[in-house]
């Protein structure tokens, strides 16, 4: 009775604007150390619907038609990126004999925009909540050191506005930490670090579509995710039709904590034995994973632009 209790008010904190989806993962972590999640086998269900609902909010807060003007230039530059930080992280992934699943997700994560990948593309490849969240955790980690580091490692360097926050969108995984790191290096790298993001998140539609194929099952025809389609349709609902503006924020924040409830319910889903068993590879890889692109875009900033 405890135990289901605590269960209820954490979750109750989880659903609150100040908590971060991080916070709510390690939470839903540290509980199921302690109590069992009384939702029993409910709650894969509720969660796998939770994950994909809140996707599709996200699409509210993506004016398609700007990011698409905004990527008009770096159209070759972002997929040569996005592509070799895929390839390069799946080929880390067997290097390090992480399994398939774990491995592209967190590849997908550091390739485009951190968690909100993560959450698109694992319904897709049919992954175990741990290896949602093991990937979720490496991706987490990663964006609260670089929250801290890289505006240091800017101003060490003598980043302008602007190369900070091209360097920012493209090596700081989820937008809310490349944000957080922009906004506290100035406010012109910070409307360049977020429209950069903004056109790099739209890669999840190609990216879920592309892992549809890859993760086909034999005997079995490849179909585009419904969520995917209707994130499509959200999207361009927000940017035709200007009478949902005063709403629209309203859906975003809904999907934000959606998002928040789930990784929470992921995280107090989990035992001890289950993490055990994924090892730290997956965060070798991660972080090896996050250094390349790191320096490599760093480099590209400083010495070919």
């Amino acid at each position: 009775m405890v135990g289901k209790i605590i269960f209820w008010l954490a979750l109750i904190l989880c659903a609150m604007p100040f908590m971060t989806p991080p916070y709510a993962l390690f939470l839903g972590l540290l509980l199921s150390f302690f109590i069992t999640n009384p939702l029993g086998k409910k709650r894969s269900k509720y969660t796998a619907f939770l994950l994909k609902a809140s996707i599709v909010g996200l699409g509210f807060g993506i004016n398609i038609h700007t990011a698409l003007q905004a990527g008009k230039d770096g159209f070759i530059y972002t997929i040569i990126s996005i592509t070799g930080t895929l390839l390069v992280g799946i080929l880390l992934g067997r290097m390090f004999k992480v399994d398939k699943v774990t491995s592209y997700l967190v590849s997908t994560g550091t390739a485009i925009c951190g968690g909100s990948a993560i959450a698109a593309t694992a319904p897709v490849t049919n992954a175990k909540e741990e290896q949602i969240s093991v990937s979720l955790v490496v991706v987490f980690v990663l964006n609260a050191i670089a929250l801290f580091i890289f505006p240091a490692i800017g101003h060490w360097l003598g980043l302008s506005q602007s190369q900070f926050g091209v360097w920012a969108a493209i090596a700081i995984h989820d937008t809310s930490s490349v944000v957080g790191a922009a906004s506290t290096y100035g406010e012109e790298a910070l409307n360049i670090a977020t429209t950069i993001k903004l056109v790099r998140a739209l890669w999840i539609i190609p990216l879920v579509v592309l892992t549809a194929f890859i993760f086909k099952k034999k005997g079995t025809k490849t179909s585009i995710p419904w969520f995917i389609g209707l994130f499509v349709l959200a999207m361009l609902i927000s940017s035709n039709v200007p009478q949902l503006e005063p709403v629209t924020p309203y859906i975003v924040r809904a999907a934000k904590t959606g998002f928040t409830v789930t990784l929470f319910l992921i995280g107090s889903g989990l035992s001890p034995k289950a993490l055990k068993s994924v090892g730290s590879k997956p965060l070798l890889q991660g972080v090896l994973l996050w250094a390349l692109v790191s320096i490599t875009s760093l480099m590209a900033i400083l010495y070919l632009a």
